[in-house]
């Protein structure tokens, strides 16, 4: 009983010295970059953005934001591993930069850069054009299998969760359907949009402003729930289709990185995602907030990776 007590008396010390502590860390750098592989209007770049204005004044930094497309990541991942490790440049983690990395085997991959936060889970949804004829995943199945070589299906990029996702669900149905790969979002999203594709597979955030015009058309959600904003939208496994994918947002940054950086950018973000203001925007962008720190976030990809290697074996894609 007394460790029991010792215990709990240190945990409140702790919980009471926490808020001092964090007040305290005063982060090292005035400007920082924050480099995302995504296209300007992606799920990566629009997450980023709207994290940096409301972390900004929390750590009183001034965050820039850079998009260095190409190489599905690679390009961006090669350019943080060569900066300083002094918490002036991070990259914006998505499960894409191991994917990129298991598959493509770049120069740089995933492991040469240190992760240092998972923020959030960001739940995958399947969509169409507002004028499709699809009004289920079961029709835009139906429609591959009865038309075999005119059906299109997109992802974001060739080593994306999304592609992986679409690929599943191709096999689990025993359909034969290409899924075209895009650098970003917003580029999937035009080719949904003009008629190029049936579908694609994206996050609501990135969709929010074509949705809101009665544009697009979601038909399923990839998680294994609803969505708590959409909840007259049905799951991929409700209609059948057996496909769960697990996305997360994080940040990483060059090895060796500043202690004092990563201390107080995790007390920012915790502080941060307490906000009135940015809890509302990332409750309406269906964000699920998933706050994992140093140790945790190098756990947790390490753990992905894993399950990613996994998965490639499965689907053939690798040995």
């Amino acid at each position: 009983m007394l460790h029991l007590l010792r215990a709990a008396a240190l945990a409140l010390l702790a919980a009471c010295l926490a808020p001092v502590a964090a007040a305290q860390a005063a982060y090292p750098q005035k400007r920082v970059t924050l480099v995302t592989h995504s296209s300007p209007g992606g799920g990566s770049d629009v997450f980023v953005r709207e994290l940096a204005r409301h972390l900004g004044p929390v750590l009183g930094v001034n965050f820039a934001v850079e998009n260095v497309t190409g190489g599905s990541g690679a390009k961006a991942m090669a350019m943080v591993a060569r900066g300083k490790p002094d918490g002036s440049v991070f990259y914006v983690t998505t499960p894409t930069y191991i994917q990129t990395t298991l598959l493509s085997k770049p120069d740089v991959g995933y492991t040469a850069l240190e992760p240092v936060a998972i923020v959030f889970e960001d739940p995958e949804v399947v969509f169409t054009r507002a004028q499709a004829p699809f009004q289920s995943l079961a029709e835009v199945i139906e429609h591959a299998r009865r038309n075999p070589g005119k059906a299109r299906w997109g992802a974001a990029n060739p080593t994306s969760l999304e592609r992986i996702a679409l690929e599943r669900m191709a096999r689990k149905m025993n359909v034969k359907v290409p899924v075209v790969p895009h650098e970003g979002g917003g580029d999937l999203m035009i080719n949904v949009l003009n008629g190029t594709l049936d579908i694609g597979v994206g996050e609501v955030e990135e969709l929010k402003g074509q949705l809101q015009a009665g544009k697009l058309r979601i038909l399923g959600v990839l998680s294994d729930k609803r969505m708590p904003l959409l909840p007259q939208v049905p799951t991929a496994r409700e209609q059948g289709v057996d496909v769960v994918v697990r996305k997360f947002r994080g940040l990483a940054a060059p090895k060796g990185v500043a202690p004092q950086a990563v201390q107080a950018l995790e007390a920012g973000l915790r502080k941060v995602l307490a906000t009135p203001d940015y809890r509302k925007s990332y409750t309406e962008s269906n964000l699920v907030p998933l706050l994992l720190g140093h140790e945790e976030a190098l756990r947790f990809t390490n753990e992905a990776a894993a399950e990613i290697g996994q998965t490639f074996r499965e689907l053939g894609i690798t040995k």
